[in-house]
């Protein structure tokens, strides 16, 4: 066995050997952009001061489609197809977004059965994307049987998304003026009885993870982000929730009906990956009740109209609308600048994703590579909403 290098400090006899402390250099380390860590096409350069994380920069834009440009050479009727296909675990929530601007440029009245079948149909995708992230979170920490759990549930809801629609992830039932059709015969009653299952089995999965130590463990103190950094960075949705900032558009700009409903916004203090979890699964709860409270409201709405005749060619006035919304993920805004023509001129997207994503440079950098992989899985992305 080798003794350890040492150096002599000081001549004569007042000289003494020191351990000699061995040069170490920083390395570039690559997380992806193929990488089951990211769970999407994202890329991660940090530079390692041995398994300390010293900086980090969040590399985006493998996925860029340019769906911006394309909203512009397409009619008002074309754009929802293309716009709810950004965040896939989001999809209704993408459409609602481009017709409530295109119907605020046209100064367009929505029938009221069909404001109330959006919210319906808005908190149910906001129940699905929750459920996913409930299920592939702990699945990237070592839990392999909540996501089992967490896809039952979302087959449940998908079940009566699917009969309404006709799809399961991009449903297109979102129009200009309304929704696409009505309602089937008896699909409240199956709806109904989908959300009470749902809620009855949730427990399942919460008993299953936040009683886990190894979950608390991994956590707990880890990853957090303080309002501050949220306000500078416009981080939005449950991560910004989650770390005391008491915002939702459902509750403070209503749209749809949620004026009419008593909407709970979900928050916790401490900003770490255990309280972002604990708020989103507390919104799913949240979001069952509006499901119950719009499946009430719309059985005692009497027969009527769930959307708007049109022109043939539809057109946009001259000006501009801003429409943001509460989607799963944080903020979705909408800029819609007209010309007068069938297309729009300019139609910007503000997803909540990319604001998200770009605060890892501020919270990875102290923690350790182990750590990373429990910070991202919660922060709650879609990489095609990053790069659009």
């Amino acid at each position: 066995m080798s003794e350890p290098q040492e150096i002599v400090v000081g001549v004569g006899a007042g000289a003494s050997a020191v351990p000699k402390e061995l040069a170490t250099e920083d390395m570039v380390l690559n997380i992806g952009p193929q990488h089951p860590s990211t769970h999407g096409v994202l890329r991660l350069r940090l530079t390692l001061d041995g398994e300390r994380i010293a900086s980090a920069e969040p590399i985006i834009g493998y996925m860029h489609r340019g769906a911006e440009k394309l909203f512009e050479v397409r009619d008002y009727r074309q754009i929802i197809v293309l716009a709810n296909r950004h965040d896939w675990l989001s999809a209704f929530a993408n459409e609602l977004g481009v017709v409530i601007a295109v119907e605020r440029m046209l100064g367009m009245e929505v029938p009221v059965r069909a404001v109330w079948a959006r919210t319906l149909l808005a908190e149910l995708n906001r129940v699905l994307n929750h459920l996913m992230f409930l299920g592939s979170y702990p699945l990237e920490l070592g839990a392999i049987t909540p996501v089992f759990y967490a896809f039952r549930e979302r087959e449940t809801i998908q079940a009566v998304m699917e009969e309404i629609s006709g799809g399961r992830m991009h449903y297109m039932f979102n129009r200009v003026g309304g929704l696409k059709e009505d309602l089937p015969l008896g699909w409240l009653e199956r709806t109904g009885r989908a959300v009470a299952d749902v809620r009855r089995r949730l427990p399942d999965i919460e008993n299953l993870i936040m009683g886990n130590e190894i979950f608390l463990a991994r956590t707990t103190g880890v990853g957090v982000l303080d309002r501050e950094t949220i306000l500078q960075y416009g981080v939005s949705g449950p991560i910004a929730r989650a770390s005391g900032v008491d915002l939702d558009l459902r509750r403070d700009e209503p749209y749809l009906a949620y004026g009419e409903l008593p909407v709970k916004v979900v928050t916790r203090s401490a900003g770490d990956c255990h309280a972002r979890f604990e708020v989103l699964l507390d919104q799913l709860k949240v979001s069952l009740d509006l499901a119950d409270a719009c499946l009430e409201r719309l059985r005692e709405l009497p027969p009527g109209p769930i959307n708007q005749r049109l022109p043939k060619i539809l057109k946009a006035p001259e000006g501009h609308t801003y429409a943001w919304t509460e989607s799963p993920l944080g903020l979705n805004g909408y800029y819609l600048v007209s010309r007068g023509e069938k297309t729009p001129w300019r139609l910007k997207l503000r997803s909540a994703s990319f604001n998200n994503i770009q605060v890892l440079r501020e919270m990875l950098p102290g923690h350790l590579v182990a750590d990373m992989v429990a910070i991202l899985g919660s922060m709650f992305f879609v990489v095609g909403d990053i790069d659009k």
